[in-house]
């Protein structure tokens, strides 16, 4: 059974740092998507950035370009989303989630309906 879990949330100030971890198990991992989401009351759940784990291709979300890095550990079982200079806007539940189902990231990118597998968010804070 595929298990996805997430950590490292919490509260900062605007133009702080935050590093998300997200450890799955249950499955291999090499040939995987992961992917992080966000969501805010009352806003549909949107993509951040996701990762194939067989190469390391990423592809982000414009709004968190060159401020957030997704990486992953070596047992490709982990992926770290590093957040800095973070602003207010990206106060939300951020999710992580796997796709262990197709051999690669599908199209088109940060599809939340593409994931199978998702974490029960954890929860980041930025006030200004």
């Amino acid at each position: 059974q595929v298990q996805v879990a997430e950590s490292g949330g919490g509260s900062v100030q605007a133009g702080g740092s935050l590093r998300l971890s997200c450890a799955a198990s249950g499955s291999p991992f090499e040939h995987s998507c992961m992917g992080w989401f966000r969501q805010t009351p009352g806003k549909e759940r949107e993509g951040v950035a996701q990762i194939y784990t067989r190469d390391g291709n990423t592809v982000y979300a414009d709004s968190v370009k060159g401020r957030f890095t997704l990486s992953q550990g070596r047992a490709k079982d982990t992926v770290y989303l590093q957040m800095n200079s973070l602003k207010p806007e990206d106060t939300g539940v951020y999710y992580c989630a796997a796709d262990v189902l197709w051999p690669g990231c599908r199209s088109p990118a940060m599809a939340v309906t593409s994931f199978d597998h998702w974490g029960q968010g954890t929860q980041v804070a930025v006030s200004s």
